[in-house]
This record gives C-alpha cells, sequence and structure tokens, in this order.
C-alpha cells in the first residue's frame, strides 16, 4: 500500500471514529431518558472504536498490534452490550424509566 493511500485511509478512519464517538456524546446529552441515552451509548461508541483501532492497526501492521486490536474490539463489544442491559434493568427496576416512551413493556406484568 503507498504512503499517500495510507495516509487518505488513516485520515478516513480516524474522522469518522472521532464523528461516531462524537455523535455518541451528543446522544447522551440530547436524548430524553436512559433507555436512548444508552442506545447512544453503546452503539456508535463501538464503531468509533473499531474504526480508530482498524487505523492503529493500519499504520503499524504488527502481529502484536493486530491481535491487541482484535482483543480490544472483542472485549470491548462484549461488555458494551452487557453493561448497558444491566444498567438498563437496575433504571426500570428503580423507575427511572419514562412509561410514555415505551411502545412495549414486556416486563410490567412479569411474576415476581
Amino acid at each position: 500500500m503507498s504512503e499517500e493511500l495510507r495516509d487518505v485511509v488513516a485520515a478516513v478512519l480516524v474522522l469518522s471514529g472521532a464523528l461516531m464517538c462524537f455523535a455518541a456524546g451528543i446522544g447522551l446529552l440530547r436524548f430524553p431518558d436512559v433507555l436512548s441515552r444508552l442506545h447512544a451509548a453503546t452503539k456508535p461508541q463501538i464503531f468509533g472504536l473499531m474504526a480508530i483501532t482498524a487505523d492503529v492497526a493500519i499504520n503499524n501492521f504488527t502481529v502484536g498490534t493486530i491481535t491487541l486490536v482484535i482483543a480490544v474490539v472483542v472485549f470491548q463489544a462484549l461488555t458494551a452490550p452487557v453493561v448497558g442491559h444491566l444498567v438498563a434493568r437496575a433504571a426500570y427496576e428503580s423507575h427511572r424509566v419514562r412509561g410514555d416512551l415505551l411502545i412495549l413493556d414486556e416486563l410490567r406484568n412479569r411474576p415476581d
């Protein structure tokens, strides 16, 4: 890969990753309730992280870097949805969720 092409790919990846992380931050500030904010915090953040780590892998193409990038992305992709689910469940149980924004509430009539 030529040096100019590598620089263009790196710029596109870093800018797209930064844009996704920025969108996640804006979503955290702008969305009205906990569940919407969790969606904004988990989805674009993972894609932004993937773009930025792909840039790191392209610019420093070694086995160690590729292994580290894969580990970071896999562990982040595994933990972010689980944490989002646990925070959403805790928010629901403590009545911090706006019921008027829910289309379907499957937890309302569950047996305890």
